[in-house]
């Protein structure tokens, strides 16, 4: 039986693998920095309006995205992992990833990152970010890893548009149909 060859990586890789790291470090730290800051300046629930309809709220979110399974941390970080995995996944097929495709799942990776990070050291995930839209309503508290884990998700989108798979998949549905 012969041995598998190591895998060589282009230079092209190289490049996509040094934006990623830079990418996932860079929204790791400004997560963690972010929420430092918080916690040393804020009490739970004290709020500091920065202008008009946003706000600074310290938040301690015991559950997953928008407080979802509240006191609950063994599922998100659960969920957590098995996103992790997929992430990873990804980067194993690197070389077919586009830019953008490696650019959506490094925002990714650092905002679970970020996020497991709060989990597993202090049992929850500190939320800041409070926007009023309109009247008393008001978008769900988030941090940066938050909102790194929803650009990353919506340019995935974007990066599969621009791969054509929405296309070949509205091809091979219509031929399937006739």
């Amino acid at each position: 039986m012969g041995k598998d060859k190591p895998k060589v990586f282009l230079d092209s890789d190289r490049r996509k693998i040094g934006l990623s790291l830079v990418l996932v470090a860079l929204v790791i730290v400004l997560d963690q920095l972010s929420k430092l800051w918080i916690r040393g300046n804020l009490i739970p629930g004290e709020s500091l309006t920065i202008v008009g309809r946003l706000s600074l709220t310290y938040l301690r979110n015991t559950g997953s995205v928008f407080g979802l399974f509240a006191n609950q941390s063994f599922l998100p970080i659960i969920i957590i992992l098995a996103s992790l995995g997929v992430i990873l996944l990804f980067f194993r097929y690197l070389s077919r990833a586009t830019g953008v495709g490696v650019m959506s799942a490094s925002l990714f990776l650092g905002g679970a990152v970020g996020n497991l990070i709060d989990r597993l050291h202090l049992g929850y995930v500190t939320d800041f970010i409070d926007f009023r839209l309109w009247g008393n309503f008001h978008w769900p508290a988030f941090n940066f890893a938050d909102a790194a884990i929803v650009v990353g998700i919506f340019t995935f989108i974007y990066a599969l548009y621009l791969s054509g798979l929405f296309r070949t998949v509205y091809e091979h549905d219509r031929k399937s149909k006739n």
